[in-house]
Parts: structure tokens; C-alpha cells; sequence
């Protein structure tokens, strides 16, 4: 099935055309993890990647991140490839702060690491922190904090060098679904303030129906796109937006994509 779109107004950040990735089983044999797949992301918008588990969404992701290297394929950026480390945000399942450090350490470090001045560092970590609601626990352990708490710190951290793109991972799998959907509502509160370009991959119908601008829909192994879906829900969302009836319609039609 060829994907189909409607064609977005803004420019294309980063596109991918016949991506795929092959591995070496300890066997020796070719397992394709991804077959050709092209996909065009645009600059500002929120993209989901959904699909059954071992269809390639995380692949496709660590590929744009430049964390795995693709085996076929190209992969162009507008204004040039990214700067490793620097242009792109990435946010784990698990939020993967170090526990020895303060939480204003954990969202400075990315800046330490590209040797930014301790005051712009600073100052850069606290309003990341002030953007996520944590202003308050600077001083705070990880391990202090609540799992919803220690994931905000995550986002702030890929955020705090304002890359090009941030890419998460279901960062809210193994949040409570009470907690879940606060950090949505917190995501897409974060994503109108900085207007982020964000890919986001969840096994979740709903959680990707309310976050995203479109959808794209990934199919068992090899992993392939086989629908990407703009979603006429606007720009502005709330928990309001789950009484619509469009928004059941969507969760039905991409429901049915799945099965």
C-alpha cells in the first residue's frame, strides 16, 4: 500500500528516501529490519510511528538519529547533515539520568559536554527546567523524584541545546495512565512553546491520535511505512478533543491499519 498524505505547508526538515537496515544474525543470515522506506519530516510538526512491536519504528529512529547507521538509502537534512551530539534530542523509555548528579547536572550535562560556560549552561539547564515545571528541584536526586518527574527532566535535557529535531522513544510507556496522559497534555504545552520538530513512536493508538500533526503507520517485518495520516484535529489539543467524533473516527481508521 503506498502511502499517501496531505501535503503539508511546511518545509521539509529531514527526508528519507528507500532507508533500510539489515542486520547480521549470529548466524550470519540477513534479518531485514526495515525494507525501503521513504518518509518526509517536516520542520515544526509533531510525527508519530506506530505499529506492531518489531516492525523497525525504533530502528527508524535511532537511523534518523544517527545512532545506527542505515544499510541502503539516503537520509538529507535540510541545511546540511546534523552536527553529531548537538542537532538532535533524543528521549529514551527510560528517562537515563545519572544518579549521582543534581537534576540541574543532568540537564546541564549535554552543554559540559560541548564545553558551554558554566553561566550560559546554567542559565540554559534552569530555563529548560522552568519549561518543564521543575524549577523548583534543581537540587533533587533522580531518585527523589517521581517517574513523571524524572521523564520531564529527560525532555528538558534534550531540549537545552535547542536541537533541530528530538526524537522520543515511547517516553511515556512506562508511565501509569494517569501520569501518561499529564505528560501529554505537559508535551504538547512544551511543543507550542518551542515549537519543536518531534518524532515520536508509541504503541499507543489514542496517546499518538492527541499528540500528533500526522501519523505513520508501520507494518510487521520487515518493517515498511504502509499509511501516513494527516490529522484534521488542529493545532490547539485538549481532553476536550476526545469527545469528537473525528477523533474517533481516526482512532478507528488507524485501529483497522494495525490489524
Amino acid at each position: 500500500m503506498k502511502p499517501a498524505e496531505k501535503t503539508s505547508s511546511l518545509p521539509v526538515l529531514v527526508s528519507a528516501q528507500a532507508v533500510t537496515k539489515i542486520y547480521r544474525s549470529r548466524h550470519g543470515d540477513s534479518v531485514e529490519a526495515l525494507a525501503p522506506t521513504t518518509l518526509d519530516i517536516h520542520e515544526g510538526e509533531f510525527l508519530s510511528l506506530i505499529g506492531p512491536s518489531g516492525c523497525g519504528k525504533s530502528t527508524l529512529l535511532r537511523i534518523l538519529s544517527g545512532l545506527e547507521p542505515l544499510t541502503g538509502g539516503t537520509l538529507t537534512w535540510r541545511d546540511g547533515p546534523p552536527t553529531a551530539g548537538s542537532d538532535v534530542g533524543f528521549v529514551f523509555q527510560e528517562p537515563v539520568l545519572l544518579p549521582w548528579l543534581s537534576i540541574l547536572d543532568n540537564v546541564r550535562f549535554p552543554l559540559d559536554v560541548f564545553r558551554t560556560s558554566r553561566a550560559e549552561a546554567n542559565e540554559r539547564a534552569r530555563a529548560m527546567l522552568a519549561l518543564v515545571g521543575l524549577g523548583a528541584f534543581e537540587k533533587s536526586l533522580p531518585k527523589e523524584l517521581s517517574g513523571g518527574m524524572r521523564q520531564r527532566a529527560a525532555i528538558a535535557r534534550a531540549l537545552v541545546y535547542s536541537p533541530r529535531i528530538v526524537l522520543m522513544d515511547e517516553p511515556f510507556g512506562a508511565l501509569d495512565l494517569l501520569t501518561r496522559d499529564r505528560m501529554n497534555d505537559e508535551l504538547l504545552r512544551i511543543k507550542a512553546e518551542t515549537g519543536s520538530t518531534i518524532v515520536f513512536v508509541t504503541h499507543s493508538i489514542e496517546e499518538a491520535a492527541y499528540l500528533s500533526d500526522r501519523v505513520a503507520v508501520m507494518s510487521a517485518r520487515p518493517g515498511r511505512i504502509s499509511a501516513i495520516h494527516h490529522l484534521d484535529l488542529g493545532p490547539q489539543r485538549s481532553e476536550a478533543i476526545k469527545d469528537d467524533p473525528r477523533f474517533y473516527q481516526w482512532l478507528s481508521t488507524l485501529r483497522k491499519e494495525l490489524r
